[in-house]
């Protein structure tokens, strides 16, 4: 698997490049795992609803193909997209979902923090608090997309939505659960997310 660092990338243009080589790879190509951060950014899912956007803040939204609802993406925020060949590697959507939550339970492990699915809305929870969510898109049997790891960042804009949905759910995120992170730790933290993808995929 190829994995791709690309430090802080806008989010639109990174998303047109994942439908671009999604659209062009052969079975043939390389499965990839992009690793970034975003500024400031919501992106809202096919299913999302405009009423999940509480209040303007001043932050873009942008209007995506993934699953799911809304979501926030900022500096601080590790997101990992998994361009994947679903079909050479046998995985339906269930099987990758529940392979992404493990690798980012396991990870978390390493840190020492007990980290738990949930029934019915896909992602990874502290204490019944949100740090870890999961949108995807299956095309031709391949996706994109992927995950997103609150490290250590700027949760506020949080408030302004209804994460993935859900009213009134609560974030956390690492530097919260473990202590300050600096910027080259969220590097580490994804050398070692790499690694539980790696293993878990």
């Amino acid at each position: 698997m190829i994995v791709r660092r690309l430090a802080t990338a806008d989010f639109e243009p990174t998303w047109r490049a994942m439908q671009t080589f999604t659209a062009q790879r052969t079975a043939d190509t390389a499965d990839e795992i992009w690793l970034c951060q975003h500024p400031p950014v919501f992106t809202q899912g096919l299913a999302g609803k405009p009423e999940h956007l509480l209040r303007d803040i001043g932050i873009p939204v942008v209007k995506i193909d993934r699953g799911g609802q809304i979501t926030y993406h900022g500096p601080g925020q590790l997101v990992a997209y998994l361009l994947l060949d679903l079909k050479r590697r046998k995985l339906g959507v269930k099987a990758l979902v529940q392979r992404i939550e493990a690798a980012l339970i396991a990870l978390l492990g390493e840190y020492g923090i007990a980290a738990e699915r949930r029934a019915g809305a896909p992602g990874v929870y502290v204490d019944g608090a949100k740090i870890a969510a999961l949108g995807l898109k299956i095309k031709n049997g391949c996706s994109y997309h992927g995950l997103s790891l609150n490290v250590a960042m700027d949760l506020a804009p949080f408030s302004a939505i209804n994460p993935c949905g859900y009213e009134s759910l609560a974030v956390t995120q690492l530097s919260e659960l473990c202590g300050p992170i600096s910027v080259g730790d969220i590097d580490r933290v994804g050398d070692r997310l790499v690694a539980q993808l790696e293993r878990t995929l």
